[in-house]
């Protein structure tokens, strides 16, 4: 795939609001395991809260579902595959973070560490613009600092 088609795709992976009016997949393979992702999100979201029996559940599906999102977002920063796949890539990622958000609305949530975490994130956009706008963006540096 070219280069502007991958910077696209990981454009569109990482835009805030993509999972927006996205489906969850029906299922996903994870590691050779088939989930059943959307009957899981939708059991456990119909009772408001993680029972604490099924948390575990819960996490081991959070964890699994995070390493196979990175695992894919690496085949398309890598370069690994083509246009076509990565734009299947992209729609499978989206999906996975679609449950990862409908999951992680069940947690109580810890003001304080999303307040960090949103710090965080304004920080590294506000970095990444400002290293696009002056023009440090990693393939046009020469040298390191």
């Amino acid at each position: 795939m070219k280069e502007y088609q991958r910077k696209q795709l990981l454009e569109r992976v990482g835009r805030d609001g993509s999972t927006v009016g996205v489906q969850l997949p029906e299922a996903i393979d994870i590691q050779g395991e088939v989930l059943d992702l959307q009957s899981f999100v939708f059991e456990i979201k119909r009772r408001e809260t993680v029972p604490p029996g099924e948390r575990e559940r819960v996490d081991q599906a959070k964890r699994n579902l995070r390493r196979e999102r990175t695992e894919r977002l690496g085949q398309i920063e890598d370069n690994e595959v083509s246009y076509e796949e990565g734009e299947e890539l992209a729609e499978s990622i989206i999906g996975i973070d679609r449950a990862l958000n409908a999951l992680e609305q069940l947690e109580p949530v810890d003001l304080e560490a999303e307040a960090q975490r949103q710090d965080a994130a304004d920080q590294k956009r506000w970095t990444m613009f400002l290293k696009k706008a002056l023009g440090h963006t990693d393939s046009s540096r020469r040298g390191g600092r």
